[in-house]
């Protein structure tokens, strides 16, 4: 199971087309940088696609909306 539900990150976020990028974006740069906006411990996912879905859910990726 896929945690954070994509149906919470969906009233974050207006369309799946924008999460699919957001998310992706965002796990390129981690695994390309080795920067995470938390502490490793504290992530449920063990890979960046989850990582990245969970900053979209925390707030710690904000998001444009235009």
């Amino acid at each position: 199971m896929i945690y954070p539900s994509i149906d919470k990150i969906l009233n974050i976020v207006d369309s799946k087309y924008a999460l699919v990028y957001i998310v992706s974006d965002r796990s390129r740069q981690m695994a390309k940088t080795g920067y995470y906006q938390k502490p490793i411990k504290e992530y449920k996912s063990q890979k960046e696609i989850g990582r990245a879905l969970e900053e979209v859910y925390d707030g710690l990726i904000h998001i444009e909306k235009k």
